[in-house]
């Protein structure tokens, strides 16, 4: 077996990669086979852009002489950077896999063994070439996510049966990898067997017995895998409680919190912000910059009892609506084709699908009509 030899990739070419990825017109595994780079490099590649990309806009402090070195305040400072260091190494390993391996920097003056080692990631995996997702696993994953719908209380020993009673030949295993993947699990009332892990702070649930009156007291959000011709997106949605409004969505090729949090942020800006936020218990959800940003508005902060759905029901409901509406009766070429018509639907399902709980009203009247006069305007 030959050695694969190791590339270097000049600012160039990383930049241009990134580019490609903030755009997003492609998924992740299509960026990965065009541009022959793992799918951990461009997740990389892309934080590190939109880090230094504010640098363009301004200069640079003007050179000042060296002050003279004061020990006592450069050994707190180590002290401090120690403690930094040992929260941040705690946090990175609280993260799924993909997520730490994404962090993985293979340019970065730190070996990538090392590395690794700190966000106890496989060496093999950093250095695993990227594959597309062959055509018949993507038909599974299709599959599971309509079985997943049509039983949210379903796990992967359940779907496998389910599978294999259709004629998939596939093992509990294989089905739980694909599980994991598309961000779904079996939706049940568990008991209470684990504490939330040390910087993941989980909120209570404050919705149970809340009558829900008036637009912008309650908003939800949630995310979803979107299947296409050739690989996966996923949607990310900010709901208003009451009247079942999309107030706000996303459409990402990778499963981070930063477009979940732009989704709120341009929610926030266009419509004022909720009395409460209820998310589920994800990863993006229980971040520190995502929680952070509820808090700074004042925000109280709601997360659904982990794999209780109908703690998050109206949500669920959206999804089966997008899916079985939409997503399923196409097969999207394309990032931007998916990014497009999901835009349509979701207008449409705003201002025009009447909704029987809402008195046959649209959700767009439904959170019109109650809104205050200043508001509605």
């Amino acid at each position: 077996m030959t050695k694969r030899t190791r590339r270097t990739h000049g600012p160039t070419f990383k930049a241009k990669v990134a580019l490609a990825a903030i755009k997003g017109e492609k998924t992740l595994a299509e960026l990965a086979k065009l541009f022959d780079v793992h799918p951990g490099q461009i997740t990389a590649w892309k934080a590190q852009l939109q880090e230094g990309a504010a640098g363009v806009f301004g200069s640079g402090p003007a050179t000042e002489a060296v002050p003279p070195v004061d020990l006592k305040l450069l050994h707190a400072k180590i002290g401090e950077l120690t403690l930094e260091k040992d929260f941040l190494f705690r946090r990175a390993q609280q993260g799924r896999p993909a997520e730490r391996q994404a962090m993985i920097n293979r340019w970065h003056e730190l070996p990538v063994v090392r590395q690794a080692a700190l966000l106890q990631v496989s060496r093999s995996s950093v250095y695993a070439l990227p594959r597309p997702v062959p055509p018949a696993r993507l038909a599974i994953m299709h599959r599971i996510d309509m079985l997943h719908l049509e039983h949210p209380f379903a796990g992967s020993r359940m779907l496998r049966d389910l599978l294999r009673a259709e004629g998939v030949v596939i093992g509990r295993v294989a089905v739980a990898t694909l599980m994991r993947r598309m961000g779904i699990e079996a939706l049940y009332r568990r008991p209470n067997t684990s504490k939330p892990a040390p910087g993941h702070k989980i909120y209570p649930y404050l919705l149970r017995g809340l009558v829900i009156d008036r637009p912008n007291q309650v908003w939800a959000m949630d995310i979803t895998y979107i299947p296409m011709a050739r690989g996966f997106v996923y949607l990310a949605a900010v709901l208003d409680w009451f009247s079942r409004r999309v107030l706000a969505w996303r459409l990402s090729i990778t499963l981070e919190a930063e477009f979940c949090i732009d989704a709120v942020q341009d929610a926030l800006a266009r419509h004022g912000k909720p009395e409460i936020f209820n998310t589920d218990q994800g990863s993006q959800f229980t971040s520190a910059a995502f929680t952070g940003m509820l808090q700074d508005q004042a925000i109280r902060i709601s997360m659904d009892g982990r794999g209780a759905w109908r703690d998050n029901v109206f949500v669920e409901r959206l999804w089966r609506s997008v899916k079985y509406e939409e997503v399923y009766l196409r097969a999207y070429d394309s990032v931007s084709e998916a990014r497009t018509s999901l835009g349509r639907y979701l207008a449409f399902y705003n201002g025009r699908r009447p909704h029987s709980s809402l008195g046959a009203r649209t959700p767009e009247r439904a959170y019109l009509d109650h809104l205050p006069p200043a508001m509605a305007a």
